[in-house]
């Protein structure tokens, strides 16, 4: 039988040092897994450098749905100006429900010609699709042309009609949002909910 041997490392010096840097980057590596950290890179291509505004989570009933991210072309998000949001889902949803519930948002915020509701949602199923646990979709507002979707880095399409996608942007970002902190979050105006 082997003797028991007790080992207590109490770091010291270098070791603390390099332990230390070790934490450190392992901390930096568990922010690159938040959102706001990197968008797909045709993103500059069409919009320049964006940079992020503000963090949010959402939650229902306390089950986390999604973490989401607004980026800005500069300090202050301008509703004229280009800006994306990026959301990582915590579960799966069929794209069939996110093209639904964007278009019972929209109608709340007071878009009611069904024609024209008609066509949004066929739209929007053209871009949103569906979606795992920790998967990434990106929307590029660039109002008064359209939004461009990634799902990750992949392209998924774009939404021409300007009017759309002020209103489909307008579910997070309009001061008549359905999740008020949420949007004070993105907006950078209020912490992040812990």
């Amino acid at each position: 039988m082997w003797p028991a041997v007790r080992l207590c490392l109490t770091p010291t010096g270098p070791l603390r040092r390099a332990l230390a840097g070790i934490v450190l980057a392992g901390c930096a590596a568990a922010s690159l897994a938040t959102p706001g950290v990197r968008l797909p890179a045709a993103v500059d291509a069409l919009a320049g450098g964006l940079a992020p505004r503000g963090q949010a989570e959402l939650r229902w009933f306390g089950l986390k749905l999604y973490d989401a991210a607004l980026w800005t072309a500069g300090p202050y998000w301008m509703a004229d100006g280009p800006h994306a949001l990026e959301i990582r889902y915590a579960r799966d949803i069929r794209g069939s429900r996110l093209v639904d519930t964007s278009i019972d948002e929209i109608r709340r915020l007071g878009h009611d010609d069904e024609r024209r509701l008609g066509q949004w949602r066929s739209a929007l199923a053209a871009v949103l699709p569906d979606v795992s646990a920790g998967d990434t979709l990106v929307g590029l507002h660039l109002p008064g042309r359209g939004a461009h979707f990634w799902h990750g880095e992949r392209p998924l399409g774009a939404i021409t009609d300007p009017a759309l996608a002020q209103a489909f942007f307008a579910i997070w970002l309009d001061a008549r949002s359905r999740e008020p902190a949420l949007r004070a979050q993105l907006l950078g105006a209020a912490p992040p909910a812990r």
